[in-house]
């Protein structure tokens, strides 16, 4: 039901036939995100995805914005930190509605100065949106540090500063550099059919001029921990987030990391969420993550306690850490987290969008389509022994990254106490 096709201009058109649902999910995918930016240009590939939509050659925002609402579809965009995508989800009816909307916004963007310059407005209380939301500056906070004069350690939206320097010159110049064919994908899934899909995508992006791209620079970070703090004294709860480096997207091992992750803090059924919510009462929320890059990746875990309980929970999600290094998941957990990710990832892809999302990011990180047989196969597979031993290589002599935000003055925690 997965068919790939090459454009004769270089853009690759990957799609998924689901005839069972009246929806189809369109995404403009760019492998550009914040990584690929030098430090004066930070945050511009997330200023380019706001202003595509302030007016193109053919429609002005409000004509955007007008071409979904009549058709009750929905289109929206977001940046990352190694792709950047536009989608439209649509009732099957108006499929070329939404590849002509999305082949206009990203082919014809006119950046028109006054519109320009409102939307800096907007990023940059974007910026100043997030240094009031605590439980999304930690990520930054944490990134900063555990990234250090990297890229991943930059905010993907950028500074005030980069953002109020950033030239529509500059803006125009990465524009036209980026979006070039060898760069972007086409991904569609949804009730379809693949060659009238080809024919709409050809007609809409086959004059998208091949070029050569500007080269994207990847220097592979360097690790670093410690402890980073931002005081806000308003606020009721210290929110916490530690982390230790982990693998790359494409590593053997991602499933027991998967499966590990899961029964860590993944479910409400893992360690930490018994250990710190249910049997101490310490955490409304608390859960662990991976973060996995092209050449590297992140096992972070993130709690929000009361300040004067602050460390803890640091103390407990390490002596889970240091429980799970020395002795292993038990066969049930094992099986739990198992259960867990399969059940969780066929029921994402029930949604057109998650599986337009599993199209693209399967060709950027994997240059391939990983079936979900194939997938399951390796969650499956994945032994008590095999997490046993990723636990040990991920923890053993590591010492854990923390970032706080909050009334930190009541964190009483030392780096030498995150050692593991």
């Amino acid at each position: 039901m997965i068919r790939r096709q090459k454009l004769p201009n270089g853009l690759a058109l990957l799609t998924e036939s689901m005839p069972d649902v009246r929806s189809v999910c369109v995404g403009v995918w760019l492998r550009r995100g914040s990584r690929n930016e030098p430090a004066r240009l930070n945050g511009i590939s997330h200023f380019i995805e706001h202003l595509v939509f302030k007016g193109t050659v053919n429609r002005s925002a409000r004509e955007i914005a007008l071409a979904m609402d009549s058709v009750g579809g929905q289109m929206d965009a977001f940046t990352a930190k190694e792709y950047t995508c536009f989608y439209a989800k649509v009732l099957d009816d108006h499929l070329t509605d939404a590849i002509e909307l999305l082949g206009d916004i990203v082919q014809r963007p006119l950046f028109e100065p006054t519109e320009l310059e409102r939307e800096r407005k907007v990023v940059l209380e974007e910026i100043r949106m997030i240094e009031d939301t605590p439980d999304d500056l930690v990520y930054d906070l944490f990134a900063g540090l555990f990234f250090p004069r990297n890229p991943l350690g930059r905010p993907i939206q950028g500074t005030e500063q980069t953002v109020a320097s950033l030239s529509r010159r500059q803006l125009l110049n990465f524009f036209r550099q980026a979006y070039r064919p060898d760069n972007m994908m086409i991904a569609v899934a949804g009730n379809l059919d693949h060659g009238r899909v080809s024919r709409l995508v050809r007609k809409t992006f086959g004059k998208l001029e091949r070029g050569k791209p500007a080269r994207a620079s990847v220097t592979r970070p360097r690790f670093n921990t410690g402890v980073v703090l931002r005081a806000k004294r308003e606020l009721e709860q210290l929110h916490l987030l530690l982390g230790l480096p982990a693998f790359r997207r494409k590593q053997k091992s991602r499933y027991a990391l998967f499966v590990f992750n899961s029964l860590l803090g993944g479910t409400m059924s893992s360690r930490l969420f018994q250990r710190v919510r249910e049997e101490r009462g310490l955490a409304y929320s608390i859960y662990s993550g991976v973060n996995a890059f092209i050449d590297t990746g992140l096992l972070n875990v993130y709690a929000a306690t009361s300040p004067k309980n602050g460390a803890v929970v640091v103390r407990l999600v390490l002596d889970v850490l240091r429980d799970l290094r020395d002795n292993g998941p038990t066969d049930e957990e094992l099986q739990v987290a198992k259960e867990n990710l399969k059940g969780s990832m066929m029921l994402a892809l029930e949604s057109t969008s998650s599986r337009m999302s599993n199209l693209a990011r399967q060709e950027i990180y994997f240059g391939r389509q990983l079936s979900l047989e194939e997938t399951l196969r390796g969650i499956e597979g994945v032994t008590r022994s095999d997490v046993h031993r990723l636990v040990r290589e991920l923890t053993t002599d590591r010492q854990v990254g923390l970032a706080a935000v909050g009334r930190v003055d009541k964190l009483k925690i030392t780096p030498r106490e995150l050692r593991l």
